[in-house]
């Protein structure tokens, strides 16, 4: 069956949905996760990426460590709290420098999350990863499914052997390693079955009823139809403003050819100018408007989260 398409009318306004009603918004209640995303650049271009990474998208430029350096000195001196560190991408290990960004946050006493595709652009820093200190440290491989076959739909043909290379490596070596997957059209169940008999035949410690140790994201399309939020659903769906990812986390990135990094509003939404935040995170600690597609999609009606 086919989807429907957005409406053109929604997500146009940011405090008024499309039938009037007035939308919800997420105030900041804690940066406990800060994430950066190192670059846009991947060494794949899987189908239906929704930050679109591939070997040419270099929209976001990559993060350097003294400016990943300047933003853990300002959670420092504003006395956030902040429990965590996510680096993301693109694929993260294509910025050289991740090894050193992710050994500075551990300095820092930082819990820190690396989404990776486990694949060549991390297998050619083995040296510098095996370095790392296995506390605190958790690597959050992607397979997208647990045959070659569905991995293969989405990222491409010869994929998947130097995925499941990787994400034995990093098991092998000592590192807590978590996997992600994607909903598609497989019940929910049947996924983490499969996942479990795939982690059983190759040995993995891993419990695939875990939703953490395996986290399901719900496919992300924004051109697809999807209710807006408005400030009545929190009731109606039982659901708080403050178990949001804008409630608690932020994003740093900097865009090709910007003289510095900005702070967006999550991990989601890259691109769209109005969830640009700031410059610091003092700026960006602000209420979201729910004005995005993903808003609804991911987060409110998917439930899910990128961080712990």
């Amino acid at each position: 069956m086919n989807a429907i398409p957005l409406d053109p009318r929604k997500f146009r306004d940011p405090f008024v949905t499309a039938k009037g009603e007035t939308r919800a918004t997420v105030a900041p209640t804690a940066l406990r996760t800060l994430w950066f995303n190192t670059g846009t650049l991947c060494n794949i271009a899987c189908e239906g990426c929704y930050i679109e990474s591939s070997p040419k998208n270099d929209r976001l430029a990559y993060l350097s460590l003294e400016e990943v350096r300047g933003y853990l000195d300002e959670i420092g001196s504003l006395e956030l709290g902040t429990e965590e560190i996510g680096f993301t991408g693109g694929e993260p290990f294509m910025n050289r420098d991740l090894p050193a960004m992710i050994a500075l946050a551990l300095e820092r006493g930082f819990r820190v999350m690396v989404l990776t595709n486990a694949m060549r652009s991390m297998q050619r820093l083995r040296r510098e990863v095996a370095r790392l200190p296995r506390e605190r440290l958790t690597f959050r491989v992607s397979l997208d499914h647990h045959t070659a076959e569905g991995h293969e739909r989405v990222r491409g043909e010869r994929s998947w052997r130097p995925a499941l290379d990787g994400l034995r490596w990093l098991v092998e070596q000592g590192f807590n390693v978590h996997v992600a997957a994607r909903a598609g059209d497989e019940p929910e169940g049947e996924l983490r079955a499969g996942f479990a008999r795939l982690f059983a035949e190759i040995g993995l410690p891993l419990a695939a009823a875990d939703p953490v140790e395996l986290v399901v994201f719900p496919e992300m399309d924004e051109r697809v139809d999807v209710p807006e939020i408005t400030t009545a659903c929190w009731g109606i769906l039982k659901r708080s403003p403050d178990s949001m990812m804008c409630a608690t986390s932020r994003m740093v990135v900097k865009r090709k050819g910007a003289a510095g990094p900005a702070v967006l509003a999550c991990t989601l939404i890259a691109y769209d100018a109005a969830f640009e935040l700031g410059r610091s995170l003092a700026e960006a600690l602000k209420p979201v408007p729910l004005n995005h597609p993903h808003c609804a999609k991911f987060c409110v009606l998917g439930g899910a989260a990128c961080s712990r």
